[in-house]
């Protein structure tokens, strides 16, 4: 297989201290991997490449040997066709290893998310449940160290004991020792609060274009932000929906499989998407995360077909636009918009779009989407959630 192992990729002579062989291909291979969109054996074939320019292995420790512990160790699975060889033991396998083709497991995908979120978000510790503060005391789920006199409506279960106590006998003494209202303290909580976002990633051609591979990076965001969700804040969700000529909703365990297609931009029909799943929330706050390099330039028109221009800005398809931000302003849902390119025409529509939704925008190139993300999340978070 001929390859341009220079093309996207850029490594250095640099090795880790205290890692073993397969833990050293590891790393590159998840790279790797991520980049192939979960494709094991075009991975293993840029691996092997790189080992012949970079000397990655030796006579002791060869890709071949990494793939069986990749097996081994429940990473990768080899999956064989119903009416093909079933390439028992005795059998002579293919260069990867085995006679079927080769698939990464639930555990690698998971693998993969926790990287994705150490690359972009630093080393995050997985803190509680329900970790929204929203800074108003009263009956809430979070203790915060603090103590405040009982007031009637208070629960129980939020009376100090040994602080209730300790005023008893400061304000009755130990010889005539009793309990009142008065002496009961109650343990003082913060309210936790949920948040709904809906992350949407445009995979039209144009994220392939021009020599730049966008779709990776916004890929590894999505992989990260589903992580540090579920591991940071359970009680919140996420959904990720993808558009192109379209829009439809993908699983998180399908996010590194996620590849570009021969689409327009449907911007519309990825934020009637958002609206529709939103709508389904309980939760008081919802957002919407949309990452895009391009304008708008299809519709789907309610006899089926699709209306399409990709000259300039189609006033048809932005005034639609306009009208779905300002349907989602009136559901007190913020769109906060991920802009990766910089064409000046394309950022005054983005302006005038984030105008009519009362939303945000960050004009921002690849580097530094992910903690761009992150950071917004957060503020969101402080900022939106109700006591």
């Amino acid at each position: 297989m001929a390859m341009n192992t220079r093309k996207g990729f850029r490594f250095t002579n640099y090795e880790a201290p205290d890692q073993t062989p397969f833990e050293k291909l590891f790393e590159i291979f998840q790279e790797l991997v991520t980049h192939t969109s979960g494709d094991v054996e075009e991975a293993l074939d840029w691996l092997r490449e790189l080992d012949k320019e970079y000397d990655l292995t030796d006579d002791d420790y060869t890709i071949d040997d990494f793939i069986e512990d990749l097996k081994a160790k429940g990473y990768i699975r080899e999956e064989f066709d119903m009416d093909g060889p079933q390439g028992g033991e005795g059998e002579e396998g293919d260069e990867n290893g085995g006679g079927g083709s080769l698939s990464i497991t639930a555990k690698l995908e998971r693998m993969i998310r926790q990287r994705a979120l150490d690359q972009i978000f630093g080393k995050i510790k997985r803190s509680g449940s329900g970790n929204h503060k929203t800074g108003k005391s009263g009956k809430g789920d979070e203790h915060t160290g603090e103590f405040r006199e009982y007031r009637f409506g208070d629960s129980l279960e939020h009376i100090s004991m040994t602080e209730s106590l300790k005023n008893a006998q400061v304000n009755h003494g130990l010889d005539n020792f009793s309990l009142s209202e008065e002496d009961l303290v109650v343990e003082d909580t913060m309210h936790k609060a949920q948040m709904s976002t809906v992350l949407m990633i445009d995979i039209s051609h144009s994220m392939i274009l021009y020599g730049e591979d966008r779709i990776t990076p916004a890929k590894k965001v999505a992989m990260a932000l589903a992580e540090l969700i579920t591991t940071r804040y359970p009680k919140d969700t996420l959904d990720i929906l993808v558009f192109g000529n379209d829009a439809w909703p993908i699983p998180i365990k399908d996010l590194p499989y996620l590849k570009v297609g021969p689409y327009h931009t449907n911007t519309v029909a990825g934020l009637q998407l958002a609206m529709d799943m939103l709508r389904r929330k309980r939760n008081t706050n919802k957002q919407i995360f949309m990452i895009t390099d391009g304008k708008p330039s299809c519709l789907r028109l309610p006899n089926g077909d699709y209306y399409k221009n990709s000259v300039g800005l189609d006033e048809y398809i932005v005034e639609k636009c306009y009208a779905m931000a300002q349907q989602a302003r009136k559901l007190h849902i913020p769109i906060t918009t991920f802009m990766i390119a910089e064409d000046p025409y394309l950022m005054q529509f983005v302006r005038e779009f984030t105008k009519a939704n009362k939303g945000k925008a960050f004009y921002t190139g690849l580097k530094g989407l992910g903690e761009m993300i992150f950071e917004d999340y957060e503020q969101n978070r402080k900022r939106r959630i109700k006591g």
